[in-house]
C-alpha cells in the first residue's frame, strides 16, 4: 500500500513537471510577442532569426532544445539560453507550489502569480523594461491570492502603501534617476502578495541580493558603478522567494541572537 501511494505521488508530481514546462514555454511565447508584436494567443511560433515556422518537434519543452543543440533547425543560429532557463525554472516552481499547496484554488493562484512575475522577471533582464499591463494584471491575482490565504485587508492596504512610499520617495528625490514608475507599481504588487511583513521581507531581500551582484560585476569590471542594473529583476526574484518560504525566513531571522 505504502509503495503504491509513493508510485502515486511520483506520478502526480511527473504531471505536475510537464505542466509547468507546458506552462513555461507559453511564458516564453508570450514574452517574445510583448516585446515583440503579435498576438500573445493565436499565431504559429517561428524562430526570430529566420522567421520559419517551428514543427511541433521543436516545439516541446526542454527536449527540444537539446535535441537540435541549441540552434534553429532551419538556419542554424542559436537559440536563447532563455526558453529553456525559464521552462525550466517554471516547471520547479510549479512543482514546489503543489508539494506546499496542492490541488487548490490557492495552487492554482499561486502559479498564476509565478508566471506574472516570472515575465516581468525575464522582459526587466533583457530589455530593461517593466510592462503596465502584466503588473496591473499580477496585482488582481496577488491580491485573490492574499485573501484566500486570510490575510486581512487592513495588512494588503499597508503592504501596498509601504511598498508604493519606498520606491515613490525615491524616485521623488531621484528625480527618476535611481528608480523608474515601474520599480513603484512593483512596490504595489509586492505588498499585495505578501503584506506588510512579506513585503518588508521582499524589499530587503532584493536590495541584499542587487547590491551583492553589483559590487561583484563591478569589482570583475564587467560594470561601472555608473551603469544601471535591472532592479525589477531582483524585486521579482525576492518576492518569488518570500511566496515560497517567507514564513520560515522571518521565523529564523526572529531566533538569531541580538547584536546589540
Amino acid at each position: 500500500m505504502e509503495s503504491s501511494s509513493v508510485a502515486f505521488q511520483l506520478v502526480v508530481n511527473f504531471g505536475v513537471v510537464l505542466f509547468g514546462l507546458a506552462l513555461g514555454s507559453f511564458l516564453n511565447v508570450v514574452i517574445y510577442r510583448l516585446m515583440h508584436g503579435g498576438s500573445v494567443a493565436l499565431g504559429r511560433s517561428a524562430c526570430p532569426h529566420c522567421k520559419k515556422t517551428l514543427a511541433p518537434a521543436d516545439l516541446i519543452p526542454l527536449a527540444s532544445f537539446v535535441a537540435l543543440g541549441g540552434r534553429c533547425r532551419s538556419c542554424k543560429k542559436p537559440i536563447s539560453w532563455q526558453y529553456p532557463l525559464v521552462e525550466f525554472l517554471t516547471a520547479v516552481l510549479t512543482l514546489v507550489l503543489w508539494n506546499a499547496y496542492g490541488l487548490t484554488l490557492e495552487w492554482a493562484l499561486a502559479v498564476a502569480l509565478l508566471a506574472f512575475l516570472i515575465v516581468t522577471f525575464t522582459i526587466d533582464l533583457r530589455y530593461r523594461v517593466i510592462l503596465d499591463g502584466v503588473v496591473f494584471s499580477a496585482m488582481i491575482v496577488a491580491t485573490l491570492l492574499s485573501l484566500v490565504q486570510g490575510r486581512t485587508a487592513e495588512s494588503l492596504l499597508l503592504g501596498a502603501g509601504i511598498g508604493f512610499a519606498f520606491f515613490f520617495l525615491q524616485y521623488a528625490i531621484s528625480k527618476g534617476r535611481w528608480i523608474g514608475g515601474g520599480d513603484i507599481r512593483l512596490g504595489v504588487l509586492i505588498g499585495l502578495a505578501l503584506g506588510w511583513k512579506g513585503a518588508l521581507l521582499a524589499l530587503v531581500l532584493a536590495y541584499l541580493s542587487g547590491s551583492v551582484i553589483a559590487i561583484t560585476l563591478v569589482a570583475t569590471k564587467k560594470r561601472a558603478w555608473k551603469d544601471p542594473i535591472p532592479f525589477g529583476t531582483f524585486l521579482t526574484a525576492a518576492t518569488v522567494t518570500a511566496l515560497l518560504a517567507g514564513d520560515q525566513i522571518i521565523a529564523w531571522y526572529l531566533k538569531l541572537p541580538l547584536l546589540f
